[in-house]
């Protein structure tokens, strides 16, 4: 199976680490905050046989760079949607892509279809939302406020200080609280799955983490919802807490011709939970648009 990797150069300076796996049509993958490539690793595998499956970081990500001065860099959603633009040049894709976002990086490819939208031939936004994410967490009034103090007193502490909270999750029962919580779903979620997220956060700057937080509070794409102009799936869990189902349902009623797919007791990971039976959804939703790769 044919496998490339690079770097994308941005207009900033800044390198960006890309994988691609399979050849075919392109199908490019964006990820959620705080995640890596992993989550996207049953994607992937199940249609890289007849597409070009596009993985990337985000700045301060993986492999990609950091900026120098995580709390004045632009970290924002139309940043990483430039950036996308970026891997997408330094690839030589030249035909419109299945742009998948998993959590943050639904506001990503929503931006990036806004921006350049003849790049784009379908989408499919999973486990997250269009607008203010942190307005609807765990659907409490706190949640932006609770994070704004967060924010703030790391921000006193410097790099040292937001080092402090490492131990929220580099710690061996993060998966058992994560499963208690409902953060994962504790009998689906694959322990080495959400092990590598954990590790890529014990590895990443946390200072980069909160900065694209803070930032991605404040995007919002409610308005551009009734233009999107290429077939959308959304794909939504009844027991995500980080992005609740009704705003979804919003979202798939708002962009003209959107399709809704619900996963029964499921959790924000639902990636990796459940990743045949999104498999097989996309699978119908691509093959009803004339989009199923060669």
């Amino acid at each position: 199976m044919a496998v490339r990797t690079g770097f994308a150069p941005t207009d900033d300076g800044q390198q960006l680490y890309w994988r691609t796996v399979g050849s075919g049509p392109p199908m490019i993958c964006c990820n959620g905050v705080g995640v890596s490539t992993f989550f996207y690793k049953y994607i992937a595998a199940h249609f890289s046989d007849r597409f070009t499956v596009v993985l990337w970081d985000y700045r301060g990500h993986g492999r990609s760079t950091s900026p120098d001065d995580p709390a004045t860099a632009d970290l924002t959603i139309a940043r990483c949607a430039k950036d996308l633009e970026a891997v997408r040049a330094s690839i030589g894709i030249t035909e419109p892509a299945v742009l998948f976002g998993h959590s943050m990086g639904c506001q990503v490819i929503l931006e990036y279809t806004r921006m350049f939208p003849a790049n784009v031939c379908a989408l499919v936004p999973m486990l997250g939302t269009f607008a203010r994410p942190l307005d609807t967490f765990m659907d409490s009034p706190y949640s932006l406020p609770i994070f704004r103090l967060i924010k703030k007193l790391a921000d006193l502490g410097g790099k040292s200080g937001t080092r402090a909270l490492l131990p929220l999750y580099a710690n061996p029962l993060a998966f058992r609280v994560g499963g208690l919580t409902g953060m994962v779903d504790k009998y689906y979620a694959p322990p080495e799955d959400i092990g590598k997220y954990m590790e890529h956060l014990v590895h990443m700057d946390p200072r980069i983490f909160l900065r694209m937080v803070e930032l991605m509070a404040d995007h919002d794409m409610e308005d551009y919802l009734p233009d999107v102009p290429v077939p959308t799936l959304v794909i939504a869990a009844e027991n995500d807490i980080f992005t609740p189902l009704h705003r979804s349902r919003v979202m798939a009623e708002r962009i003209p011709g959107a399709e809704l797919m619900v996963l029964a007791e499921a959790s924000h990971a639902a990636i990796v939970e459940h990743p045949e039976t999104i498999n097989r959804r996309v699978d119908r939703f691509l093959a009803e648009h004339h989009l199923s790769g060669r």
